[in-house]
């Protein structure tokens, strides 16, 4: 990096697990950086924010076998580092990163514990996300869920009382694990991540998985009693293209980085509307635009924890790069300077927010079942096709299927900590993945005494407000677009007299 004239602008190469990164320093010694960031977080929590701190375990700075010594290496390198069986010159790497911790070791795993409880006790903050964590889950070689480093942070009285979040994989045979963490840990879902983009893509045969993504990944997380917080739902993170280079490029575009466009993942799940990167039609900017809104839809009405990359909200770009971790220039910077189209959909983001924290049934503790809501019509959850039928079976398995409906009742949903009902409004979603046609969707029919109120619809760039429709009525949904309505009671003088 630095014969290229580069940094790790990341900072993902650690080495001192218990010093902050001085570059986030504003004056003075370098003792100062602790003070600021006990500031910081005092006054994100005085705004009713929690801080999650990004941790890197998993390897150090040190490199391969011709990587500087710094310190793990000199000190004891077979006891802090994996390393390789045959060759005990060079290290295991399920890191990418030339070496691997070695967490098996009671010594290393007692320096994690130590820098995990400094990071909360004496600079506060409210846990952690893991990066790479199915390597500190490995024993020997294969990922362990019943591993000493789960067993250790689950028994310690400060550490099982903050939040832990995992990214549930690593470079190594069978380091997918997406599902398979404890209870009391949260994973970043990327079978969200790929379900939800190939859905807007324009995918057929994925309507299904879509449905229980959306209704927080049941199928991963249910089987050991976690609930939706489990899944932390994202369609973008820093790995990879911004939300709006994801609707923009095809292809990488990583020259910048010095590694023949080599470095960073080909498989995106992207789509570019047609051309690649920058484009001065306006029917290509028009259907970028929408296609931003739908996943930020999306991502806000599914079940679980959202996450938005920083940027995401106004459409931020890096220029196609999708491995930016040497480029501290414009192309990682946020820009607060906004043109006509990220000011509309920094707006629009800030209403979907506010919309979702207004809705009780978005933000469930358990998952659907479908069951029946005493007093009400309808069971929790209820599927729809664009004929305003209940989906069945042959519907799920349809491979050309690209358009659904969705009623959330927001009756009686649960109690809270002091035995209060939480109830809210009954939403109805349609989602039209198709880019071409528009589909008239048949209201489902709830009660001749309530209608559907149109809460947006991300065809439009503005919020809609308060247009009214008839249950068993046909909604003009457009293509590749999705509109959420409010169950609302018509008023007497409203409601049509009934024939004698």
């Amino acid at each position: 990096l630095i014969e290229r004239g580069q940094s790790n602008y990341w900072g993902y190469n650690t080495l001192a697990f218990f010093a902050p990164d001085i570059r986030y320093q504003t004056r003075g010694h370098h003792a100062n950086a602790v003070r600021e960031f006990k500031t910081m977080v005092r006054n994100l929590h005085s705004a009713g924010i929690e801080v999650i701190l990004d941790v890197v375990y998993n390897h150090t700075a040190e490199g391969n076998h011709m990587g500087p010594t710094l310190s793990f290496r000199g000190i004891d390198n077979a006891a802090y580092y994996r390393l390789n069986p045959h060759h005990k010159r060079h290290y295991v790497d399920y890191t990418g990163c030339g070496n691997t911790l070695n967490v098996s070791n009671p010594r290393v795993l007692q320096l994690i514990m130590d820098s995990l409880r400094y990071w909360v006790l004496d600079m506060h903050v409210d846990g952690f996300r893991f990066d790479l964590a199915s390597t500190l889950a490995r024993e020997l070689h294969e990922v362990d869920k019943l591993g000493a480093f789960f067993d250790i942070i689950h028994q310690d009285p400060v550490l099982s009382q903050v939040k832990l979040i995992a990214e549930p994989w690593d470079l190594g045979e069978g380091g997918y694990q997406v599902g398979n963490f404890p209870v009391g840990w949260s994973e970043w879902n990327g079978k969200y991540r790929d379900c939800v983009r190939r859905f807007w893509k324009g995918d057929g045969g994925i309507i299904s998985e879509f449905a229980t993504r959306l209704c927080g990944s049941s199928d991963l997380y249910a089987w050991n009693s976690r609930r939706p917080h489990a899944s932390i739902n994202f369609v973008t993170c820093h790995d990879g293209f911004t939300l709006h280079d994801l609707v923009s490029y095809d292809h990488k575009h990583n020259e910048a980085n010095g590694e023949f466009n080599c470095d960073g993942t080909s498989d995106n799940l992207s789509w570019n509307c047609g051309v690649e990167g920058p484009s001065g039609n306006p029917k290509i900017r028009t259907l970028r635009e929408r296609k931003k809104r739908n996943f930020l839809t999306t991502l806000m009405l599914s079940q679980g924890i959202p996450m938005l990359l920083a940027g995401d909200e106004f459409g931020n770009t890096q220029s196609g790069n999708n491995n930016a971790y040497c480029q501290d220039n414009e192309t990682s910077w946020l820009s607060w300077e906004h043109s006509a189209d990220q000011t509309a959909l920094l707006e629009f983001t800030t209403s979907l927010l506010e919309f979702w924290k207004g809705q009780p049934v978005l933000q469930q503790r358990r998952f659907f079942h479908g069951r029946e809501i005493r007093g009400a019509k309808g069971r929790s959850i209820e599927w729809f096709e664009p004929s305003g039928k209940e989906m069945s079976q042959s519907s799920w398995n349809t491979g050309y299927a690209r358009c659904l409906g969705v009623v959330l009742r927001g009756d009686s949903l649960d109690v809270n900590e002091y035995g209060e009902t939480i109830s809210g409004d009954t939403l109805l979603v349609l989602f039209n993945a198709d880019h071409v046609l528009s589909i008239p969707f048949v209201l489902p029919f709830e009660d001749r005494k309530q209608h559907w109120v149109l809460a947006f619809d991300t065809y439009l760039p503005e919020w809609e407000g308060r247009r009214k429709w008839k249950p068993k009525k046909p909604y003009p949904l457009r293509a590749c677009s999705v509109a959420v309505f409010r169950s609302e009671s018509i008023s007497a003088k409203d409601r049509p007299a009934r024939k004698k």
